[in-house]
């Protein structure tokens, strides 16, 4: 490849071209942890609205690692942290299943994947002030159900639902 150039940088991404190719990535090296938050075969999900999407989107709970005072924290720990923050439920075990790139063709960034374990119902959740985060336990016989009625409604979907979706898709 040819040499990367930085056409425009903000506060969390940058647009960068290499030879024929745009993309962009996160500023400063931030990553993002998702959480797989499974409780008695119910999906923790939230529901926010995503400027660049002009809706409200369906998502699984998720967040940035290392983007406040912490710059060094450490994957499991931002995870438990979003993973309360947004959804109101503390896990009493976080497993990484790996990291993973969200499009690769198209931006640099990747995440990890946290599997959250023995989840307590501790607060409502919400996120932070700016966020707005409505919280939805949805019963994973009923899942696609569920993203049928929220598409109806004009909500965008999160790729990475699908993962809850598979072996239904496969089978």
């Amino acid at each position: 490849m040819t040499e990367e150039t930085i056409v425009w940088q903000g506060k969390f991404i940058t647009a960068k071209v290499n030879g024929k190719w745009e993309y962009v990535s996160r500023a400063r090296g931030i990553r993002a942890a998702v959480i797989l938050a499974i409780d008695g075969g119910h999906a923790i999900l939230v529901e926010q609205f995503r400027v660049p999407l002009d809706c409200n989107c369906i998502e699984l709970p998720a967040g940035l690692i290392g983007d406040g005072d912490d710059a060094d924290e450490e994957d499991l720990t931002a995870a438990a942290r979003e993973l309360e923050e947004e959804t109101g439920y503390r896990a009493g075990q976080m497993e990484s299943l790996g990291e993973f790139w969200s499009s690769p063709g198209m931006v640099t960034e990747s995440y990890s994947l946290i599997r959250a374990h023995d989840l307590v119902k501790v607060s409502e959740g919400g996120g932070t002030e700016s966020e707005n985060i409505t919280v939805h336990r949805v019963a994973l016989d009923r899942l696609e159900d569920f993203i049928a009625e929220r598409r109806a409604l004009g909500d965008a979907i999160d790729g990475k639902l699908l993962m809850l979706m598979g072996p239904r898709l496969l089978g």
